[in-house]
């Protein structure tokens, strides 16, 4: 998840969206579904701003760690191996491109 989102940090959205669309990583589709709900919100909280996708960059990506669910798979000798299944919260934050007036 890391690596997807530092491939879009940085970038105006229209741009996030185009290298999401086209990465092969399993992640990417999660981003960009976070990333549609972040612009979403933008344009609720400010409904006076019409922005268009050009218009707004992605101030701050991050990734933290989630909750993991441990699992235990049976081995040999009657042992078991641990399995821990770990999940993120992904958080992107959405500002609009101000020009130097």
């Amino acid at each position: 998840m890391r690596l997807v989102a530092g491939l879009i940090r940085g970038k105006q959205v229209d741009q996030a969206k185009a290298i999401l669309m086209n990465s092969t990583k399993a992640a990417s589709r999660n981003v960009m579904q976070t990333l549609k709900s972040a612009v979403a919100n933008y344009s609720q909280k400010n409904p006076e701003e019409r922005s268009a996708d050009n218009e707004l960059f992605i101030k701050e990506i991050f990734v933290d760690e989630g909750p993991t669910m441990k699992r235990m798979l049976p081995a040999p000798m009657g042992r078991a191996y641990r399995i821990r299944k770990r999940s993120n919260h992904l958080t992107i934050v959405i500002d609009r491109i101000h020009s130097g007036k």
